[in-house]
């Protein structure tokens, strides 16, 4: 039995692997940042042994409230992932006990998002009669930041931005893009086409393609936590946020999504900007009315469980949402999503999964439609 992690989002320290019912991990941190709770390893030949894996600095985690009632994620072949009920916090200890039924098993915090899968999806997008895709710049590795550009710009087409994955470790967030492109380049599902023929969409599937081949949680290859750069981007710590700010000057912006996942909360939210100062009067019952349209379009979202107003205090406009929302004077969101179960709906096999991050994408048309429609 050994343990290894040289692959795309790989991410573990390797304490001790001695015996199989004492490993001994640490999760490690980002490349440039100390941030660490994102881990993603491959056990080899361990079909029918009996493991217990122990994260031994889990309690100095990024999000320490995020272990409790936490599982983590399994899978025999990348594809299908299960939770581990064998998971649990102890002592400032993560603990994992699991007996896999097959030699090559894969563990990981949450399920991944490949960058392979990441060009696959822009590959269909590219290939629909309703979507190009562009390179917006270059990251700090050198790899593009994509923008899936969906509809021509036009006087009766609102420009909408919707961008995801500030946070490498949040793959949710790109989980969710996928199924909100799928319907959206969906030639036979008319809310689809009538979105498309009042706005013209600006969809970024990943902000952040160095730290999530990395395997960071939060930052990018400089260590810059992209949500935090939004007031003051530069092309040396943020090009990602820069390249995007500059094309959204260009097109403007009259509603912006920023897609994310929550370590601690087992619920999906949005958090608005109604506390950003100058935005229009208008706007705590614009953003009512989204609302109201997501959770009638999807039984998953809720407005009860949230963060409060003043969470992020004197940094609010260096985040994306608070930003756009102050410069564009837009209805401006942040959505959340678990990286536990949902505890409206738990399921007991896959908790909150990639899945369930799809059909939440897919119903977001419902609520961007209402927006783009209202009276």
């Amino acid at each position: 039995m050994r343990i290894s992690q040289g692959f795309d989002s790989g991410s573990i320290e390797v304490v001790s692997a001695a015996a199989p019912e004492a490993i001994r991990l640490r999760l490690r941190p980002d490349n440039a940042a100390s941030f660490c709770q994102w881990f993603h390893f491959r056990v080899h030949d361990a079909a029918g042994v009996p493991l217990r894996m122990v994260f031994e600095n889990a309690a100095e985690a990024a999000y320490p409230d995020g272990w409790p009632d936490y599982r983590a994620v399994a899978s025999y072949d990348r594809r299908t992932w299960f939770r581990v009920p064998g998971t649990r916090f102890e002592g400032g200890r993560l603990i994992i006990e699991h007996t896999p039924e097959r030699n090559n098993i894969y563990y990981a915090y949450f399920e991944p998002y490949s960058h392979e899968r990441h060009l696959d999806l822009l590959g269909r997008a590219e290939m629909s009669p309703y979507a190009q895709v562009r390179s917006l710049g270059a990251t700090v590795d050198g790899r593009s930041v994509d923008c899936v550009m969906v509809g021509r710009p036009a006087p009766e087409r609102q420009p909408v931005w919707i961008i995801a994955r500030q946070h490498p470790g949040e793959t949710m967030a790109e989980w969710f893009v996928e199924g909100l492109l799928e319907r959206l380049l969906d030639g036979a599902d008319p809310l689809a086409r009538r979105v498309r023929e009042h706005a013209c969409l600006y969809i970024v599937p990943n902000m952040n393609p160095d730290g999530a081949i990395r395997g960071n949680l939060r930052t990018n290859a400089a260590g810059a936590n992209l949500n935090r750069e939004w007031m003051t981007p530069s092309a040396e710590r943020s090009p990602e946020v820069l390249c995007v700010r500059e094309h959204m000057e260009t097109t403007g912006c009259a509603l912006f999504l920023d897609i994310h996942g929550d370590e601690s909360l087992p619920y999906v939210f949005i958090d608005g900007a109604q506390m950003v100062p100058g935005v229009p009067d208008t706007m705590p019952r614009r953003e009512a009315a989204f609302l109201a349209a997501l959770a009638d379009a999807s039984p998953d979202f809720q407005t009860e469980v949230g963060y409060t107003p003043d969470r992020f205090g004197e940094e609010m406009l260096t985040l994306a949402s608070k930003w756009v929302a102050h410069r564009f004077g837009c209805l401006s969101l942040t959505l959340e999503m678990p990286f536990k179960d949902n505890r409206l709906l738990p399921d007991g096999q896959h908790g909150w999964s990639g899945v369930r991050s799809k059909r939440l994408g897919a119903a977001m048309l419902q609520p961007v439609l209402r927006d783009l429609t209202r009276g």
